[in-house]
């Protein structure tokens, strides 16, 4: 039912209509502006930092009203970053600027804002918060909805002129929100640490706190605090699969998001050049107020040594070999022997490795099916299929004291557990498969040889992790590499569970892969108001890596989403992106079937390479300065755990003259008369058909 004033206030000039926001102060809950004492107290108790909790805030026929606008006039785009994914209004911030025809068909909505902006409102925020005064001529909302799988990480919403977050519910009022649905609001606790300079810098801890679900007519706010304010919005979970309870169509978590700014020019309290200060303030927390140095895991580059390569190289080469020469050795016998014992042996002939060589040195990357040969590749299965029926604890100090994990931090740059090896002995005590890959083959000296047959790289250091992302808590933000000197990097792919990319075959052509696109993207077409996809349900777990080209310096305006990450195209999150063949470019006159690349596209959209989880397949990516890396967060739909190991390695500047690059051709002059040997010897014991290479 619409009010009489809402309907005068629709049919006024734009003029006029900006001049009654004074009025929309009635709105609110009788009594509730008089209360500023018991929520000024509520404020500065609570914990792990300052905020607030309102319910029944405004008129609750307001707000059913608003929400029938919503979902009759307004349409929603998806969203989706490394950082968040949701459905989004456009800005309402302007509806001053509508024309009449439209402004009629959402009064409640203007009067809505009218009341939230109103100066009455604004006073009794300041007060609560100790914030200041706050701008009612800048105003700063969007509606947000998430349906299952939508979900936004951890940040602490630091842009330019901001003073209050707030979130204002507009779930269904008829069907309360269960909290065992998800979608709550979480606050970090941040502990005070000293970096090597003195200075003290707040680091937020792994686990939140304080979770407060969402319920209808309920504000949630807290002043905006630089490296203090870091909350998150947990996923909205999906219905369990058989589960007659309630439908996905319930579990729509609607909210006007928002913030109150610092006072504009003509208003009380403007400052001149404050917001140019804050703005440079936030811009320098970001750069210097990171706290590197307390990040886990470690960055520790290992360099190699070169001396027992060289020992190595001399034996296998009867005499000694001068500097320029050490990193064109071939593989020894005894590098093959202990390569053979992990790698399928397709990718240990010289015709595969020129390939992969070959493959590289046009794109840059690769990826690698079946890497590791079938007798490895089933103990290493069967090995973290055990270790995932395994519970976990769920408070990251349980976790470390009762198991081997570590867990990565701070949460606004990545979630995960996580081993390395032992910086005092060099190795893990544990003999599992899994163990034997990130001890083993990954940091020896043979598969450093190998590393550099393949990419016609000289490799001096490494440094390798082993992760593993939990469904529902897990991710890596999307962070620049800053060095000069390119790096290697490596990403083995070993999850065990199933559904995380669309199960297409390689498409023959670029043809081909558009139409694949264009199906996947029509497939996936959603209501969000309704809950509810139409046509077949998106993957959309998540889970997997991607590189991206950075952003200009400069783009981003303190007008934007706080913490607005980096945009992921739509076949990247539903896990339609598909792999093919290496071409048969030039100089690639032997390109093997087991050897990937990204698919090819006319548009730039930014992903330099990508790859789903999955298991047995090999990534390599040479990233340059700039070059942005994440893992997408793991939805609570997915079937199982992301698991991986990821190596970085040092790459050589001095060598710039591609001196590796031949190697493959001096391997294969070396090793043809032993080709036969690898292949039928280790058919033999293994019982493996060297064409496959594993399962």
């Amino acid at each position: 039912m619409k009010r009489k004033a809402d309907e005068d206030l629709a049919d006024e000039p734009a003029k006029k209509r900006t001049s009654r926001r004074t009025n929309g102060s009635t709105q609110f809950r009788e009594g509730l502006l008089q209360q500023v004492e018991k929520y000024q107290k509520e404020y500065t108790t609570s914990e792990p930092y300052k905020h607030g909790v309102i319910q029944a805030l405004l008129d609750p026929q307001l707000l059913r009203d608003v929400r029938a606008e919503v979902q009759t006039n307004l349409s929603f785009t998806p969203k989706e970053t490394d950082i968040y994914k949701i459905h989004q209004s456009g800005d309402l911030a302007n509806l001053d600027g509508l024309d009449d025809s439209s402004l009629k068909l959402l009064p409640s909505l203007l009067s809505l804002r009218n009341a939230l902006y109103s100066p009455a409102f604004r006073e009794f925020l300041s007060t609560v918060t100790g914030s200041g005064p706050l701008s009612g001529k800048k105003t700063d909302m969007a509606i947000n909805v998430y349906t299952p799988g939508c979900h936004l990480l951890c940040h602490d919403d630091v842009i330019g002129s901001r003073r209050v977050s707030y979130i204002l519910y507009l779930t269904d009022p008829d069907q309360p929100w269960k909290s065992e649905w998800g979608g709550a609001l979480r606050l970090y606790p941040t502990v005070v640490q000293k970096d090597k300079d003195g200075k003290e810098i707040k680091v937020p801890g792994p686990d939140s706190t304080r979770s407060i679900p969402p319920a209808f007519n309920q504000l949630s706010f807290f002043a905006v605090q630089p490296g203090e304010s870091y909350h998150d919005v947990k996923e909205v979970f999906a219905q369990s699969p058989g589960s007659q309870l309630d439908g996905d169509e319930a579990r729509v978590r609607m909210a006007i998001s928002g913030w109150y700014h610092i006072p504009q020019e003509g208003e009380a309290g403007y400052v001149e050049g404050l917001e140019e200060s804050l703005a440079e303030r936030s811009s320098l927390q970001q750069l210097q107020g990171s706290g590197d140095q307390f990040d886990m895991p470690s960055h520790d580059m290992r360099q190699y040594d070169d001396t027992s390569q060289k020992m190595d190289d001399a034996t296998a080469s009867g005499g000694p070999l001068d500097e320029q020469s050490k990193n064109e050795a071939p593989l020894s016998e005894k590098d093959l022997g202990f390569l053979l014992k992990f790698i399928a042996p397709i990718y240990l002939t010289p015709d595969t490795l020129e390939s992969v060589s070959d493959t590289f040195a046009d794109e840059c990357s690769i990826c690698l099916e079946k890497f590791l040969s079938q007798k490895f590749s089933d103990s290493l299965k069967t090995d973290i299929v055990k270790q995932e029926a395994l519970p976990l604890p769920l408070a990251t100090s349980d976790i470390e004291n009762q198991t081997s994990w570590r867990m990565a931090r701070p949460p606004y740059k990545h979630r995960f557990l996580y081993r390395q090896l032992d910086p005092q002995t060099g190795s893990e005590s544990e003999s599992s498969p899994s163990q034997k890959l990130l001890t083993e083959l990954l940091p020896s000296e043979a598969f450093r040889k190998w590393l550099q047959l393949a990419t016609g790289l000289s490799l001096s250091s490494r440094n390798l992790t082993a992760r593993r992302f939990r469904r529902g808590e897990d991710y890596t933000l999307a962070t620049g590499y800053t060095e000069d000197e390119s790096q290697l990097e490596l990403i083995m792919a070993i999850t065990p569970s199933e559904g995380w990319a669309a199960d297409e075959e390689p498409a023959g052509d670029d043809a081909d892969d558009r139409k694949n696109l264009e199906h996947a993207t029509n497939a996936t077409a959603t209501d969000p108001l309704e809950g509810k996809t139409k046509g077949s349900e998106p993957l959309g777990v998540g889970g997997y890596i991607a590189y991206m080209a950075g952003d200009d310096a400069g783009e981003h305006s303190d007008d934007g989403q706080s913490n607005d990450g980096v945009e992921v195209p739509l076949d990247l999150s539903t896990g339609a992106r598909a792999s093919r063949p290496a071409s048969q470019k030039k100089g690639n006159k032997k390109a093997d079937p087991a050897v990937y690349q990204a698919v090819d596209d006319d548009e730039d959209d930014g992903v330099l390479f990508s790859m789903p989880a999955g298991w047995n397949t090999l990534g390599l990516v040479l990233r340059d300065k700039g070059v942005m890396r994440f893992v997408k967060y793991v939805s609570q739909q997915a079937k199982g755990d992301r698991w991986d190991i990821l190596g970085e390695f040092g790459v050589d500047s001095s060598d710039e003259d591609g001196s590796v690059v031949d190697e493959t051709e001096q391997q294969q002059d070396d090793d043809e008369t032993s080709e036969t040997e690898i292949d039928t010897d280790y058919d033999k014991s293994t019982q493996v058909d060297s064409d496959d290479g594993s399962d």
